[in-house]
Parts: C-alpha cells; structure tokens; sequence
C-alpha cells in the first residue's frame, strides 16, 4: 500500500494517469481515500507487467470512476471538528429517499397486505375522524356568544329537612330576574325568555307557530347579529316581533321586511282575531349548535300578560339569564341571591307549607350558560334546544376506539407475520451497517407511510357516509370543520398516534433480528407467538363484545315497540284545537259520525297535567289527570277494572266523580277504592269521589314506570284535542273527511294531524337510532377483524407450503389439511368468548337499568354472537385454506 500520495516513477508511462489521481483525492471519501487509492495503486503496479503500460493506465481510469459511487464519494461537511466525517444517518435525505422507495416497492409487491392494512385503518380512522367531528361540536354549543364567560342560567333546588337535594330545577318566573337584578351589583343585565305556541297566518294558511318571548335586553347580552333593524329598540314595543331570514323568506319572500306585519292569535288573547305585529328586526340565522334557536321572537309584555299572578317566586315557567360584570365573585352572587328570596318571599314561604305542606327548603344557584347542553341534572328545556346526554359521546368514542385498535392490531399482526419475508433485507443491512435504531426509524417511516395514505381514504370516507352519520346523530356535521385549528391538530394527533401505535412494535421486532440467521433463512416465528395470538383474541373479543351489544338493542328495540300498551292505539287519529268547549267537541263528533269510516271520535285535553292530591286524611299521591268525556275509555279500549265508568245518567260525574289508575289506588293503600274522596290541592278543599278503577296502561309509553292517574270531566278544563277511531284500510278517505270538517267548523285555526301509534313509535326514536349505529359498528368491527384474519391466514399457508406438499405427498385429504390450517384461528375466535362475553354482559345488563320495562338477557344472545363469530371467521379462513389445501404439492416443494 501506499501512504495515499503519488509515488515517484521515472517514466510517466509507468505512472498512473495524475488527472485520475487527483479526481479521486477530490471525490473520495477522507476516511476511505487512503484504502481506496493504496489498493488501486497496488493493482496498477501489477498490471503494468502484465498488460503493459497503454492498458494499465486505461483500467486505472477505469476502475476510479467505478469508484465514484454513493458510497465512496464525500458528503458535505458542516459544523464538524478537525478530522471528524459523518456517518451515513437515517435522516439523511439519501437514506430518507432509500426508505421512501423501498417501502413503495414493498407496498407495490405485497398488493394484498398493502389493501387490507390501508382499508382496515382508513376504515378505523374515518371512524374516528367522524367521532371527533361529533365531539367537538358537542363541546362548543353556545361558546359563540361574546358574553358568554359571564353568562349564567339561573337554577334552583329543593333540600329536605336533612339537607338532601329532592328536586333540582332550570326554570324560573317572571320575578327572579328582576328582583335580584335590582339588589345584586355583580348583576349587570338579564334576559327572561320561554316558549310559547300561537296560531299564525302564513299566506292564506293558518299555521301553528312556535313563538319564543324575551326582555329587551336579549341583542345586547346574547350575541345574535340582526340583518335589519336596531337590536336596542327590536323588541320594545309590545306589538312587535324579530323573526329569522328563514322565516322572512317563508312569510314575505325576501329578507327585506323590516316594517311588514305578521298576524297573530295569542293562545290566550281575547276571542278569536287576529292581530298584526311589526316586524322590528330580521336576524341572521342562529347557529345549530345553539341553545337557543327562534324563528319568531317578541317581547316578554306578551308573557305578562298571560299571567295572573306574576309576583309569585313559586310560578316557575321560563328561563333567565344573568350577565354579571367583569371579576364577579360566583360563590358571593348565589349567595346574595338566596339571602334576597329568604327576605322577599318569607310570606309566600309560609304560605306554600300551611296550604300545601311544602315543607322543602329552596336554594338558588347559577350555571354556566355553557353547561346547558350536556347537564343531566338541570336539561335545557322550556324554549331551548339541543339537550344531550354525555352518555352518547362516551358511546360513539368507545365504538370508534375498538374500530381503529382493531385497524391497528391488523396492522400489528400481518407486519410480523410478513416480516419473514424481509429477513434478507433486514440481514443485509445489518451486515454493511445499519444499527437497531436505523431499522426501528426505516419501519416506522413504513408504518406512516402506509397510515398517510389510508389517512387520505379515511378523509374521503367520511366525505361519503357524512349525510347518513348526521342523520343518526341528529347532527349537521360537515367536512367544513376541518378547517378549526383545534380540529386540525386533533387530527394530526390521531394520525401521529395510530401510526406509533400500528408500526412501533413491528419496527421493534423487525430491527431485532440476528443477520447471520436472516441470511441463512433461520429466523421463523414458531413458538407459542403469545403476543399474536393475544391481538387475534383482542380484536374478536371487541368485535363480538358489538354484535352482542346489537343484538341486545335490537332486542329491548322490539320489545318497546311490540309491547301491548294496555290499550287500542291501532287506527287512531289525533287532531289539535287549543280551547276545545264541551259544544264544539259535541259539534265534531256529531259532523264526524255522518262518515261511515268513522268509528267514534273522543276528546281530551291537549296534555298531560301534573298536580298533588291528598287522599286518607293526609297522604299526598303526585299523579297525572287527564280530562276526558265518557267516550274515551270506550274508544281505547282501556276496561274499568272496578266501578263504573263516567256516564251521561250520572249528572254529578261532571262536578263530583273521579276515575283513577290501579297504580293511584296501590300508592293510596286503598282496600275499596270505590267511594273514597280525593282532595285536589288547587282547589281549596273540593272533594271528588272515586267511582271507577282503570286498569294500569302505559299513557307514557315504556320508557317511564306506569304512575298514578286521574281522570275527571270537569266542564271548567277545556278540551286540546280530539282521538278519532277509524276503520281499518280506510286512511285516505276518512283524513280527507276529517280535514274538511275540520276547516268548516274552525276555519280560522290550524289544522293537523297525527296517529297514536306513530306518535308512540315517536318516543323510541333514540333507541332506534342507536340500534343502526351499533349495528354499524359491530359490522365495521368484524369486516376488519375478518380481513385481518383472511391475512394472518394467507401468511400462514405461505410460510407452511413445504409442510402441507409433504403432508399430501403422504396422503393428507384436502379436509385434513383444511382443519390444520383453521383450527388454531378457531380456537382463538372461541377463547375471544371468554373475555367478551362477561363484559358484554354486565355493560348490557347496566344499560337496561335505564328501562323500567325491559327485557331479559337471553342465553341466546350469546349463543347466537358465537356461532355468528365462528360461521364468519371460519368462512374468511377457510377460503384461504381450501385454496391451498388444492395446491399441487409438487409446486410447493418447487418452490421451496
């Protein structure tokens, strides 16, 4: 060797080229230069004896541009110390781009793997991503409003004597707001507002609109922006109304109707006329995530005058609102607050426990305006919208977290499973240099590669299944959303997470392997494989943990909606009139009878009313009454279980006579409930009799306990609505008779209808739809697991194709070797049992306790998740296994 410079030669003949000499002095590598350049000096001397001195140059040449390669030529320098070059690194572009192109060769070859992996995690990730979308609107209801850090909701609860809350309650009346704005200072503004109902004339149609009434104050502490008019003044006048541009549109045609009027009959105003209201302002649309949504608003004076006892800190039926000024003290507010209503309503106090026994204490207390949405204990109600249960994002993000883990441990299981095939790769190198830590950060670029593009196809499935998804959710959800900074870091945290999580095991395991055994092709992955096995346990624990969770749904979904109610809901039309007298229900149902479609029409009023009553001398039973005429029991088909039922021949039932539920008679401890006097609270001692029992029905469907019940003909409580029974296969016909009726006996009211039975199919609409979204889940949970197995299945057939040739070369059947190849999956499908089975059980069992009427947990249940679970996880299998059970097992020891 030389020391790296050119020796001397007498004849440049017999020197090596210098030109070449110098280029590789240049270009080399400094800690390969001086091996480099002794080794082709060396040779040069040699062949300058043996070819002569023409060609040895020229080969010298030669063999310096063969040298100036990737791995010979010098990397830049940048901030080293005397003598220090770089090593080759794995973020170094060169090794970066190296990575790039063989995982997309490694993709491109392996097209089976590449598709399940890529279409299992998009599938995980979609879900997730939807989740997400679902979350976050969720947590941002009501966060638009500029004041809303100092908005608050005034609430009450009621303590018993021992301190124990007995009642909470969001609503007020028209006094709290008022009366602690005026003495409280942290109280900068409030705002009452509720609901109401009023007939109004849309076009040449009467229509009955919801109407919403607030303070004048509304615009100035809640933050929605009026296209026309002045938000201070909207709502001073008593005969003016703000509507939305929906309904500007929907009233006028165009948004320009600033000073236009819209009539109105008030539910309880004066006869039956009309009166027009100017319309003050048109507000911009509200948002959907908005507790508070209108269409029509007017002013609170419309309210007041409804009332009869306004002053009352007992008559609670609205909402208010508090906006408290800047560094307000909360706990010192409340406080203040409760020490107001103890001075002011210390008469009403006394007055509310000698009438009526309420002996509880009342404390009143302030919630975040933001807190509304997901409060259980204190909902919005009574004019605002959008009341949710945190049970249902827990829900949706559990489905999502078992979709994508599953997503995952696919990815997990078919990486190791497939690394036999990369062995080689992996020895190689490890041979020429590649360290543990350059092969963990290799793989894992492969793993995130992989995830970036199912990432990209999770994006358009959720484009695609978004409509359907806000149809379950009750949301309007959109891709929009995506452009929230927050959002947009949730996603790429989720992205970032499942690509540690699906590659960092499987880069651990690959860059582990010894590389004299890869290239001997000694490495296999016989043995018990706990951690694999564990995975495919996981995944089908998870996925039949869903099908069990389905069909326990669909179960309790059936039984809701099959269950006899107690009565007849079958043919049953229900119409509204608010302010039915006993002569016009007379005159209905007369009009009504001359169409022989027409089985019997009975009316009722409009709700169901909740009061007190004392029976026994003293016992107060809390019970619902209804007010009936004698045709109603009839018509339902509802028997009198003991009694009578209200008769035109009894002229004291209208004034006297009551008829209660067997639950009112079971709270009231009655032996012989015929006769026995029931003393309504609000009716300063007026006793009624019981003439009838009825027997037990479902009046609130079976999602609440059957309670106590009352029905009275009382002529002072008006009639709202009407049931009218018609013949079967007769729909068409009689609703356009009714409808005709209708509108020439009340032309000036609206007119709607509905049938029983739907409006109690109505109240399962939440069951309903989560049975789809779980039978979406447990599909989409067992569709991965499934094609996650199809490949653990595919990779083992690969890796015995030596051992099923000899077997059939000895004369294993095409069955034998079936089971061989399935019978491991199998038994790792029915020990998912054991985990599953347990949980889903005891998880079903604590959801049924939200229904007072439910099912039993069948056996069958599970018996039926099993076989579904095998029956599919043996035909993804075996598929696989019968194709390589038919394989020539010559071309498999050929191959081998």
């Amino acid at each position: 060797m030389t020391n790296g410079t050119n020796p001397p030669h007498p004849n440049r003949r017999t020197a090596a080229p210098q030109w070449a000499d110098r280029l590789l002095t240049w270009c080399c590598a400094p800690h390969l230069l001086e091996d480099v350049q002794g080794d082709l000096h060396e040779v040069f001397q040699k062949r300058l004896t043996q070819v002569g001195p023409a060609k040895a140059r020229r080969e010298f040449v030669v063999a310096v541009l063969y040298h100036l390669t990737p791995f010979f030529v010098r990397r830049k320098k940048t901030v080293l110390r005397p003598g220090q070059y770089p090593s080759p690194s794995s973020l170094n572009p060169d090794m970066l781009r190296n990575y790039i192109t063989i995982a997309l060769r490694t993709l491109a070859h392996n097209k089976a793997y590449s598709v399940i992996n890529i279409v299992g995690l998009s599938i995980g990730l979609a879900a997730a991503m939807l989740i997400i979308l679902y979350t976050k609107d969720e947590v941002s209801y009501d966060r638009f409003h500029a004041n809303v850090p100092r908005l608050y909701r005034i609430t009450s609860r009621e303590l018993s004597s021992a301190g124990k809350v007995e009642n909470r309650q969001g609503n007020t009346g028209l006094l709290q707001g008022p009366k602690f704005a005026a003495s409280v200072p942290e109280i900068q503004s409030f705002v009452r507002y509720k609901e109401d109902r009023h007939d109004m004339k849309l076009g040449t149609d009467i229509v009955s609109q919801t109407v919403f009434v607030a303070d004048t104050s509304f615009f100035s502490v809640f933050t929605f922006p009026l296209l026309s008019g002045n938000p201070r003044t909207a709502l001073q006048q008593p005969h003016s109304v703000v509507i939305s541009e929906e309904m500007a549109m929907k009233q006028f045609g165009t948004i320009d109707a600033l000073g236009k009027t819209i009539s109105f009959k008030l539910a309880f105003g004066n006869g039956e006329a009309f009166e027009p209201y100017t319309v003050m302002g048109v507000a911009q649309q509200t948002p959907l995530n908005s507790s508070i949504r209108f269409d029509v608003l007017m002013p609170m004076v419309v309210t007041a005058q409804e009332m009869t006892n306004p002053e009352n800190w007992f008559n609670i039926f609205e909402n208010t609102f508090v906006l408290l000024t800047p560094g307000a003290n909360l706990q010192a507010v409340e406080a203040k607050m409760n020490q107001i209503y103890r001075a002011d309503a210390a008469s009403a106090i006394k007055m509310m426990a000698e009438k009526f026994s309420f002996k509880s204490k009342v404390e009143y207390a302030l919630q975040p305006f933001t807190a509304m949405h997901l409060s259980q204990d204190l909902r919005a109600d009574n004019g605002l919208v959008g009341g949710s249960n945190p049970l249902f994002s827990y829900i949706l993000t559990g489905i999502a977290l078992f979709i994508l883990l599953i997503a995952c441990i696919n990815f997990v299981n078919l990486t190791v499973a497939r690394s036999l095939k990369r062995a080689k790769e992996i020895g190689v190198r490890k041979v020429v240099g590649s360290g543990q830590l350059q092969l963990t950060v290799q793989f894992l670029g492969e793993s995130f590669l992989l995830c970036f593009g199912a990432f990209v196809l999770a994006l358009v499935l959720v484009q695609l299944v978004l409509p359907t998804f806000n149809l379950l959710a009750n949301k309007s959800l959109a891709l929009a959303y995506l452009f929230d900074a927050r959002l947009v870091l949730g996603y790429v945290a989720l992205f970032l997470l499942t690509g540690l999580l699906a590659g960092f095991y499987p880069a651990l395991v690959l860059s582990r392997y010894n590389p004299v055994q890869t290239l001997y092709n000694r490495v296999s992955l016989s043995g018990k494989n706990y951690l694999q096995q564990s995975l495919v346990v996981v995944q089908f624990a998870l996925a039949s943990f869903l099908v069990i969770a389905t069909l326990t749904i669909y179960s309790q979904f059936n039984y809701l909606t099959t269950k006899n109610l107690g009565y007849d809901d079958k043919d049953v039309v229900s119409i509204e009139k608010s302010g039915l007298t006993r002569r016009e229900a007379k005159l209905l149902r007369d009009e009504l009878l001359k169409n022989p479609n027409i089985v019997g029409v009975a009316p009722k009023n409009g709700g169901q009313w909740g009061t007190v009553a004392k029976v026994n001398g003293g016992t107060e039973i809390n019970f619902t009454y209804e007010t009936i005429d004698p045709t109603y029991l009839p018509l339902l088909k509802i028997p009198v279980r003991q009694g009578r039922n209200f008769s035109p021949d009894f002229p004291a039932d209208s004034t006297q006579s009551v008829l209660v539920n067997e639950r009112f008679v079971k709270q009231a401890g009655w032996k012989n409930p015929i006769g026995q006097p029931v003393d309504f609270w609000y009716n300063k001692g007026e006793k009624y009799t019981v003439v009838g029992v009825v027997k037990d029905h479902h009046f609130n469907g079976l999602s609440q306990e059957i309670g106590p019940q009352l029905f009275t003909t009382k002529p002072g409580n008006q009639y709202g609505k009407a049931f009218i029974k018609i013949r079967p296969n007769t729909a068409s016909a009689s609703l356009q008779h009714i409808e005709r009726t209708f509108k020439r006996l009340f032309p000036i009211n609206p007119y709607a209808f509905s049938f029983v039975d739907e409006d109690n199919l109505k109240r399962y609409e939440a069951e309903a739809k989560w049975k789809q979204i779980m039978l979406f889940g447990a599909i989409l949970t067992i569709f991965i697991s499934c094609i996650g197995l199809f490949g653990l299945a595919t990779l083992s057939a690969e890796r015995r194709t030596k051992e099923i040739g000899i077997r059939k070369v000895l004369g294993a059947s095409v069955t034998s070797i079936i089971q061989l190849l399935s019978s491991d999956f199998l038994k790792l499908v029915v020990l998912s049992f054991v985990v599953a089975f347990p949980a889903a059980w005891y998880a079903m069992r604590q959801w049924l306790q939200n229904y007072p009427y439910r099912i039993d947990i069948s056996v069958w249940t599970f018996v039926i998740a099993a076989l579904l679970a095998l029956l599919i996880a043996f035909a993804t299998v075996s598929f696989q296994s019968i194709r390589t059970a038919l394989t020539n097992p010559i071309r498999s020891l050929r191959s081998e």
